[in-house]
């Protein structure tokens, strides 16, 4: 058999951390002891758990809960369509109770107003009849214990009742002759009930549970109301002492409902600036998934803070709740919005770079070494432009496409280091060329020397490859040679250039005619000018590429050199637009 879960009356279980199906049990159990009381403290907490618990699993199974609202994925059934019907039956069926326990209460308290009013009527019959103190006597303390025993009335009738029925009493004992020994001891019986209701009501002074305690002094005030008099003497100091404490406890209940009020705006100032940072978010556009995440941060973060703030006032509570709510439900529906936008990118993405793959793996198996060079290179370029995939199956199209690439540069690196012999030899023919250089001794003869220049460029440009790594120093020690004899007449080049450039300026000036021709040439170093710059950028975007790739050595020392050439006459262009942009 299987056990039951219930919990005391007035103790409720934390209902959240259990199941749909073990919360209506808990639920079916309740109804079936019918203990209103029980019912009365836990169905709300109840509730509002089940309603908790399905949101999370509609969520989880992918039934999309928007406010107020259940989305359906297209083509399935909604599972939890039973288990919130089952809810709703219950809930309709502890209606159906608690209506029917409220109208019993109703009539009971009817019932014991009409029979309290007929035992005030029937103390005053025996104040009229004023029979035998034997007869009396017995016959009012059977209608004291019938009033006693009798339950609470309607609240609007409670007052009146228990007035007219104190006087009723004091009547009886002013007005009866009866013993004075009785009547003393009545009083002096209710005297001692009376000081222990004084006494209990002053040790609710120091409750620490301020609300405990105003909800336990109301009932010693429903108490002191059902007690009779007192000696005269006695009724103003002992009402006195109990009013007294009474006094004490109202103002701490005040002054606890004033802080608590001072304390729900500060909450409600602080959870209206969480909003106003919620919705900020909310209203920001993120381009990827790094902005994404911080921004998921940001709330993530708020929605903890907000956790940690007490409730604001019972008008205000739920509409900054319902404020709050809407900035994170916006923020999440556009981050859902994107990913799912995002998916069809990065699968666009994947298209393309295996695309790439593709092409890279056809053009592996190329010989003309320089020609496929380049296409690799542009390759390389366009998979940098490409956007981001999957991350599941980024490293994979990568790990394809860098294959294929270090295949190639592989083969490539085979190739020229069969040819590294010869290379050798070029590069002693190269040394031997510059000692030539060196020794040569200039002539007065300026087209003797031109010749000679000549002659040595044409000899350098005849012989074939050196070694890469060679390749930057003998170069630089080849132009330092030539420097050293020829240098006059290698910057005439330049000059020559400059020179012409200068004659351009110079007719236009003094003609005032030909400036589009000025405009145009310079109109063409400039763009010149941009092509080197893309080109310099674009070969040191490679280099950082290739420095993934294995065996690329050689092809980044290749690189390197290219870029300084193009830095060389970058430099050279960029004097001759200023020397444009100085005159005009």
């Amino acid at each position: 058999m299987e056990e039951k879960t219930t919990a005391p009356v007035g103790v409720n279980l934390d209902y959240s951390e259990k199941s749909l199906n073990e919360i209506l049990t808990l639920f079916k159990d309740m109804l079936e002891r019918k203990d209103q009381q029980e019912l009365y403290k836990n169905v709300e907490p109840i509730k509002a758990a089940f309603y908790k618990v399905l949101r999370k699993e509609k969520i989880a199974s992918g039934v999309f809960v928007e406010i107020g609202q259940t989305t359906q994925v297209e083509g399935t059934t909604n599972p939890f369509e039973e288990v919130e019907k089952a809810f709703k039956d219950l809930y309709e069926e502890y209606r159906a109770q608690r209506a029917e326990f409220t109208k019993e209460q109703k009539e009971k308290k009817e019932e014991n107003y009409k029979q309290k009013v007929e035992i005030i009527e029937g103390i005053n019959a025996l104040l009229e009849k004023a029979e035998d103190m034997n007869h009396t006597l017995p016959a009012f303390r059977e209608l004291q214990s019938k009033w006693k025993s009798l339950g609470s009335v309607p609240p609007e009738k409670a007052s009146e009742l228990t007035s007219n029925y104190n006087s009723t009493l004091e009547k009886f004992y002013d007005f009866i002759k009866i013993n004075k020994d009785f009547r003393d001891l009545d009083f002096k019986k209710n005297m001692q009930a009376k000081t222990e209701l004084c006494e209990k009501a002053e040790a609710l002074v120091n409750e620490k549970d301020i609300i405990s305690a105003f909800n336990a002094l109301q009932k010693l005030h429903e108490e002191w109301k059902e007690l009779g008099p007192v000696a005269k003497s006695e009724r103003e100091s002992i009402w006195e002492r109990f009013k007294n404490a009474t006094s004490v406890i109202n103002k701490k209940y005040q002054n606890h409902f004033e802080q608590l009020k001072e304390q729900q705006k500060e909450n409600l100032a602080a959870k209206t600036n969480l909003c106003e940072q919620a919705e900020g978010i909310a209203g920001e556009i993120a381009n990827d998934s790094k902005e994404w995440n911080v921004l998921t941060k940001k709330i993530e973060d708020l929605q903890a803070k907000w956790k940690t703030i007490g409730f604001a006032s019972k008008k205000e509570n739920q509409k900054i709740y319902d404020r709050f709510r809407a900035a994170c439900d916006k923020f999440f529906n556009a981050k859902r919005e994107y990913y799912t936008k995002f998916k069809d990118v990065m699968l666009e993405n994947l298209k393309k770079k295996e695309d790439l793959c593709a092409q890279a793996e056809q053009l592996k198996e190329s010989t003309d070494w320089k020609k496929a060079t380049d296409q690799f290179i542009n390759l390389q370029r366009v998979w940098k432009q490409v956007g981001p995939v999957a991350r599941k199956q980024s490293e994979a199209v990568w790990k394809r496409f860098r294959a294929a690439c270090d295949e190639f540069f592989e083969k490539k690196s085979q190739h020229f280091g069969s040819e590294e012999s010869g290379y050798q030899e070029n590069l002693a023919a190269k040394i031997a060329l510059i000692e030539e250089v060196k020794a040569y001794v200039s002539s007065s003869d300026m087209e003797e020397n031109k010749n000679a220049l000549n002659e040595f460029l044409s000899k350098w440009n005849r012989i074939g490859f050196v070694p890469m790594k060679e390749k930057a120093g003998i170069v630089k020690e080849f132009n330092d040679a030539l420097d050293t004899h020829f240098k006059e007449l290698r910057d005439k080049d330049s000059e020559r250039r400059m020179g012409r450039l200068a004659k351009m300026i110079n007719d236009v000036k003094s003609t005032g005619k030909g400036d589009h021709t000025i405009r145009f040439e310079r109109e063409k170093l400039l763009n010149k000018f941009r092509k080197l710059q893309s080109e310099i950028s674009t070969l040191e975007n490679n280099m950082g590429f290739f420095a993934k790739s294995k065996n690329a050595d050689k092809l980044i020392d290749e690189i390197k050199v290219k870029i300084e050439e193009n830095k060389k006459e970058l430099t050279q262009i960029e004097q001759q637009i200023k020397s444009i942009d100085k005159e005009f």
